[in-house]
């Protein structure tokens, strides 16, 4: 996760044993969750074509194999267009290619390689350059408003500070009323202060997304707190770790990563829908999302439970619910797009929502709240599934108290406020 202004975490939140990979085509090996994600399966329905994602970060190298030809420079409106295809460290690369990169030449392979990105280098507080590359470099409010005004349908946000910006906000809110997923890590100091979740992670109208392993647990470093929506493997997969790009370094950690990965699986469902709106494939993602339990009760470290666009693309049938009521008004303090013409435009029934994919299985019940006596995640891959597949149930079905730090907690969440 990036750090604007005062830092939330690390730059790329644990990054453990920055070894180079050695042989370029293990990468995607390493990538672990594509197999219990069933991404070949999903790619046989959706690739994410025709879906444009705004990657607001360090900018982008449109020139790694991965990306060749999947990077719009163009379509980056003039006013902070400065330098977007040179990324200064790596960071928004990774990103980039998490979300659409081809996997060619061995590279990193996206979990929607047929989206595009739209690149946006903006400042952080470890850009380095002159009072001319300072003064160029827009900050990232400027980006989310100019990107507001495109076709792009997501824009992620991987970066965080501490403390809200009332510019930063009303760009939130402008982007929000344009109808745009808006998708953000919620930080990395699940090791220092727990709940202290990044903005703009913590805005009304982001949906946040915190990390989890390969067992399904929530990682160590992952922030917590009332502003977890969702969580996306985010540990454990390679990534650039520098602005040489010559290779890419083992175990790039964070809830940046998971913000991507979520990212990407928005765009699949996005890309199998085009007539949706962003409440619509909000509400899919949380019909859908593995939990233990119920999903009026989400958690504060997994929010409404681990991503799984999967069950979304294998339903040719899955009623997505009303177009112009926002899934999570009452957390975002209201629904800016309640009375916007192009939230009605949608071909899609305006019914309420219908049960999730029956392929989907069923939530067990979840203990009482200061409970401690349920297993962690990793012990859920025992559960039974429809899909007989333990590694969905790992990725899918985690447990209603996770283990951080060792430490059974018990799920609580609180809401949103403006």
């Amino acid at each position: 996760m990036r750090a604007v202004g005062v830092a939330v975490g690390a730059l790329v939140a644990t990054t453990v044993g920055l070894a180079p990979v050695a042989v370029a085509n293990d990468v995607q090996s390493k990538q672990w969750y594509l197999g219990p994600m069933q991404a070949e399966q999903m790619w046989k329905v959706s690739t994410g074509k025709g879906v444009k994602v705004a990657v607001i970060d360090s900018g982008v190298n449109a020139k790694t194999s991965s990306l060749k030809g999947q990077v719009l420079a163009d379509e980056v409106p003039k006013s902070v267009a400065y330098r977007a295809t040179e990324d200064y460290d790596g960071h928004g690369t990774t990103i980039a290619e998490l979300i659409a990169g081809t996997g060619a030449g061995g590279g990193l392979k996206g979990l929607a390689p047929g989206a595009k990105i739209v690149p946006y280098r903006v400042k952080f507080e470890d850009l380095k350059g002159g009072e001319g590359e300072l003064s160029k470099t827009p900050e990232p409010a400027e980006a989310i408003r100019a990107a507001a005004d495109t076709d792009a349908k997501i824009i992620n946000m991987s970066f965080g500070a501490q403390g809200p910006s009332s510019k930063e906000k009303a760009a939130i809110e402008y982007a929000a009323s344009k109808g745009k997923l808006l998708i953000a890590a919620v930080g990395n100091d699940g090791r220092k202060s727990g709940d202290t979740i990044g903005y703009p992670a913590a805005y009304p109208y982001v949906v946040g997304v915190a990390a989890s392993d390969k067992t399904g647990t929530v990682s160590e470093f992952s922030s917590s707190g009332g502003y977890v929506d969702f969580a996306a493997p985010g540990q454990d997969f390679p990534g650039w770790c520098d602005d040489s790009f010559r290779s890419y370094c083992d175990d790039v950690n964070g809830t940046s990563s998971a913000a991507a990965i979520a990212s990407g699986a928005a765009a699949l469902i996005w890309s199998a829908h085009p007539d949706w709106t962003v409440n619509q494939v909000t509400r899919a993602l949380i019909d859908t999302a593995g939990r233990k339990w119920p999903k009026n009760d989400p958690s504060k470290y997994l929010g409404y439970g681990a991503v799984r666009p999967r069950l979304v693309l294998a339903n040719s049938h899955y009623n997505p619910g009303p177009a112009n009521v926002d899934p999570l008004a009452k957390e975002n303090g209201g629904d800016l797009l309640a009375k916007s013409p192009a939230s009605s435009s949608s071909s899609t029934s305006s019914s309420s929502s219908a049960a999730p994919s029956s392929s989907a299985s069923t939530p067990s019940q979840a203990p009482e709240k200061g409970s401690t006596g349920s297993t962690s995640a990793a012990g859920s891959s025992a559960e039974s599934s429809k899909d007989d597949n333990t590694l969905w149930v790992v990725l899918g079905a985690v447990a209603a108290v996770v283990v951080v730090g060792g430490g059974g907690v018990a799920v609580a969440r609180a809401r949103r406020a403006r």
